[in-house]
C-alpha cells in the first residue's frame, strides 16, 4: 500500500512540474506582449515554484534497496530542501512588490492574464487538497510542506487575479504588489515550520505508513 502512495505522490510531483513550467511560459509570454511587469514576475516565480515539485520527484523516485534510516535521513532533507523554496518565492515576491510600488510601475491590462490566473486559482487548491491528503497517508512532512507550497501557488494567483483585475476594471494598479507583501509574510512562516518539520513523523516512523 505505502508503495501505491508513493507512485501516486510522484505522478503528483511529476504534475506539479509540469504545469508550473507550461505556466510560466505562458506568463513570461503574455507578459512580454502585454508589457506586464506583473505577469511576467508570475511566470518566473512559477519557475521558482517548480523546484519544489523537483524536490519531491527526486524524494519519491523509486530507490531499491534503502534502508529505513535512509529513508530518514532522505526524508529529513527533503523537508529542508522544500523550506528553502519558500524563503526564494519569498525573497522573490518582496522585491517584485516593493519595486512596483516604490517606483510605481503599474501592471498593464491584460486579459489572457486573467485567464492564466484563473485557470491557475481553479487547479492549485485541488492539487493541494490531494498532496496534502496523500502527504498525511503516507505520514511524510515533506509531501505535506510541498503541498502547501502549491498552496501559496493559489494565493499568488489570486493576487495576480485581484491586481490585474482591478487594473484591468478600475484602473487601481497598486492592489497587486499590496496583496504581495502580505502573501511575503505566509511564505516566511510556512518556510519556517518547514525547516521544524523533522520533528514529525517521517515515512519510515509514522504507524500509517508501515501498515499494508
Amino acid at each position: 500500500m505505502k508503495a501505491n502512495l508513493q507512485k501516486r505522490a510522484l505522478l503528483l510531483a511529476y504534475l506539479t512540474v509540469g504545469y508550473n513550467i507550461l505556466e510560466g511560459v505562458v506568463a513570461i509570454c503574455a507578459g512580454y506582449l502585454a508589457g506586464s511587469i506583473a505577469l511576467v514576475g508570475f511566470g518566473l516565480d512559477s519557475f521558482v515554484e517548480s523546484l519544489s515539485g523537483g524536490v519531491m520527484i527526486w524524494r519519491f523516485r523509486p530507490h531499491p534497496g534503502r534502508t529505513s534510516e535512509e529513508e530518514e535521513r532522505l526524508e529529513k532533507k527533503a523537508v529542508k530542501l522544500v523550506g528553502y523554496t519558500f524563503f526564494i518565492l519569498a525573497a522573490y515576491v518582496l522585491y517584485e512588490s516593493v519595486e512596483k510600488l516604490w517606483f510605481q510601475e503599474a501592471p498593464s491590462p491584460s486579459l489572457l492574464g486573467i485567464v492564466i490566473a484563473t485557470v491557475s486559482l481553479i487547479l492549485m487548491p485541488a492539487l493541494f487538497y490531494y498532496k496534502y491528503s496523500l502527504g498525511r497517508s503516507l505520514g511524510s512532512a515533506s509531501l505535506m510542506a510541498d503541498s502547501k507550497q502549491t498552496l501559496a501557488c493559489a494565493l499568488l494567483s489570486l493576487a495576480l487575479l485581484v491586481g490585474l483585475g482591478l487594473n484591468y476594471l478600475y484602473g487601481v494598479w497598486q492592489a497587486d504588489p499590496v496583496i504581495g507583501l502580505l502573501i511575503v509574510v505566509l511564505l516566511v512562516r510556512e518556510g519556517c515550520e518547514a525547516l521544524k518539520e523533522e520533528k514529525l513523523c517521517t515515512c519510515c516512523s509514522c504507524p500509517s505508513a508501515t501498515e499494508d
